[in-house]
């Protein structure tokens, strides 16, 4: 079992402790707190001790709890996981409070500022304070401005050069307490007291970085955790850091930022997460994982101490991942040509993610020297993964189903070999049933993604564009069958062959017409006579030759999505005859 160590503590009785210095590491994010966040908690002490402004109301038995700060021992420094934010903003606070006492000749401002010494600055073997050693170090490797933070501790000065967040708010600070002054000026030096001996931390402290960051996790409601890339970066911090080029990995690093938050929005993590876990199944394959288990993306690249990340490649390589699907998610048709785009498009409405793993490691083996694929066999490879996953999803339906057919095939593309997905073709017959008896419920994944695979089936359909939101039409409403019971049937309401992919803002308008009226809403025809935007669904086209949608045109329809579909499985060559 891990060892916490936790103790509340006042302010004075965490900073001062002579066996305690704080690090804020290189995986951390850059300072943030602005302003507004400083206001905040000048307020909140203020009023903490001074209550309603009268300085009889303070009882000295009351506390202010700023909340916990969480750390692990780091050889001799304790190096923050949670807390940063608050701990530089107090450091930055005292100070302001330290730089004001000096001027003033109360005993008891002096007195306490060299308490408040003891605080920022650390002690020798003799008990005399070391000037040179403060007790906070940065060295947050994204941080440009940390070394303007030491200096702002060291000599209490901001020049009209300081233009961070850490010049801006001990300014700040310097400012209200000149304001208190003016106002309060025999209560300043109790403020300060009050500050140093009731405002508590809870100071946690953990065995090791992997404890730290379970307890900030559990903690922390508030903000966001540190990621594993967080953990990543400080990694190749040091490694570059090493070879002397931090300032290339740094500018790097939040080129990479900038763009994966552009294109990447994911359910948990955060994009860099997503572009680090693109990133991993290429590895895995690389080394011939085939085991359908995948570990954790941290227990992943932290195997042999960060191998992967020991070398310029890893960098390069994520780059060209980012921008290849900063090219997919842009539409870029400098990268892609029009019919490749459709088919990308189509893969966005997968019924989950596996693809994209797939096609990272794709471009990442087949890549030109101008980091382009080749358009032919790209095309094959897209139609190939798309045929299979959207059927794999209805004949073995689950979260995890696909991982071992999908990490198969992965291996096979970094070793250059085309993929067949042999060992896992569908029986026609079987697969047929499978398709005939699922329920195509909207709330399925599934069923958009074949209802926008039919959709781009007809050839004069043309690209549509990734931004706007499309969903699932009912042809004949489900309104209408209630008030009309037009089908027999009321299971067909919900076949595929009663489903159209169409844009949100038609799809509200057709809403529970007839569908007569509905055909002139998806042509922009609008009743009334007034006109707006068709659809840009081509099957419309053909939808619009028929005078009425009822039971036997949505069986059809259903019998023609099925039959086109199973047209694509064999011509991708991914079924077999049934067995007698």
């Amino acid at each position: 079992m891990s060892k916490l160590s936790v103790d509340q503590k006042s302010i004075e009785e965490l900073l001062s402790d002579k066996r305690v210095e704080f690090l804020i590491p290189d995986y951390q994010r850059p300072y943030a707190w602005d302003e507004e966040q400083c206001l905040t908690l000048w307020d909140d002490i203020v009023e903490f001790a001074f209550p309603d402004n009268n300085t009889d109301n303070f009882d000295n038995d009351n506390e202010y709890f700023l909340g916990a700060i969480v750390t692990f021992k780091n050889d001799r420094v304790s190096e923050v996981i949670d807390g940063q934010q608050r701990l530089t903003t107090l450091m930055l606070l005292l100070r302001a409070f330290y730089d004001k006492f000096e001027m003033m000749k109360d005993q008891n401002a002096l007195s306490l500022r060299g308490r408040i010494e003891k605080c920022i600055w650390t002690m020798d073997e003799f008990g005399n304070l070391d000037m040179e050693s403060l007790k906070i170090s940065s060295e947050v490797a994204t941080d440009n401005d940390k070394e303007e933070f030491i200096e702002i501790l060291r000599t209490g000065a901001v020049t009209e050069k300081n233009k961070s967040r850490y010049a801006d708010n001990f300014t700040f600070f310097k400012k209200k307490i000149e304001s208190f002054i003016n106002e309060y000026p025999s209560y300043t030096a109790s403020l300060a007291a009050r500050i140093l001996n009731n405002c508590i931390l809870l100071p946690i402290e953990a065995e090791s970085q992997d404890t730290a960051l379970r307890i900030f996790s559990t903690l922390n409601d508030r903000g966001l955790p540190l990621s594993d890339a967080d953990i990543f970066k400080a990694q190749f911090y040091k490694h570059y850091g090493s070879l002397g080029k931090k300032d290339w990995f740094i500018d790097n690093w939040k080129e990479l930022e900038e763009v994966t938050s552009r294109i990447f929005q994911p359910i948990s993590g955060t994009p860099m997460d997503e572009l680090f876990t693109r990133y991993m199944y290429y590895l895995r394959a690389k080394e011939g994982i085939k085991t359908s288990t995948t570990e954790a993306l941290r227990r992943f690249y932290e195997r042999n101490k960060y191998q992967y990340f020991q070398s310029d490649r890893a960098i390069e390589d994520l780059k060209k991942v980012a921008f290849f699907w900063v090219s997919i998610y842009q539409q870029n048709k400098d990268v892609f040509s029009e019919a490749i785009l459709k088919k990308l498009f189509v893969l966005t409405y997968a019924p989950n993610g596996m693809w994209q793993h797939m096609t990272t490691a794709y471009f990442l083996t087949n890549k030109d020297c101008e980091d382009k694929l080749e358009e032919t066999a790209f095309s094959g490879f897209l139609d190939k993964i798309t045929a299979f996953i959207f059927a794999y999803a209805i004949t073995n339906p689950g979260v995890n189903a696909l991982r071992a057919p999908a990490y198969d095939e992965m291996v096979n593309i970094v070793n250059g070999k085309e993929i067949t997905f042999q060992k896992y073709k569908f029986d026609e017959i079987k697969a047929r049933s499978f398709f005939e008896n699922y329920k195509f419920t909207n709330q399925r994944t599934v069923t958009r993604s074949l209802v926008t695979w039919y959709a781009f089936s007809f050839n004069n359909q043309k690209l549509l564009n990734l931004d706007d939101y499309f969903q699932i039409e009912h042809i004949y409403s489900k309104k209408r069958q209630e008030m009309d019971q037009g089908l027999k049937s009321d299971q067909n309401l919900e076949l595929l062959g009663n489903k159209i992919l169409l844009e949100q803002a038609i799809n509200i308008r057709a809403s529970d017409y007839r569908f007569e009226d509905k055909l002139k809403i998806y042509q922009g025809i609008q009743r009334r006579g007034s006109y707006k935007a068709p659809s840009q669904i081509a099957e419309i086209e053909c939808l619009a030759a028929k005078k009425s949608f009822n039971e036997s045109d949505i069986v059809e329809r259903n019998q023609e999505i099925l039959d086109r579909f199973f047209e694509f499985l064999g011509r991708e060559e991914l079924l077999i005859e049934s067995k007698p």
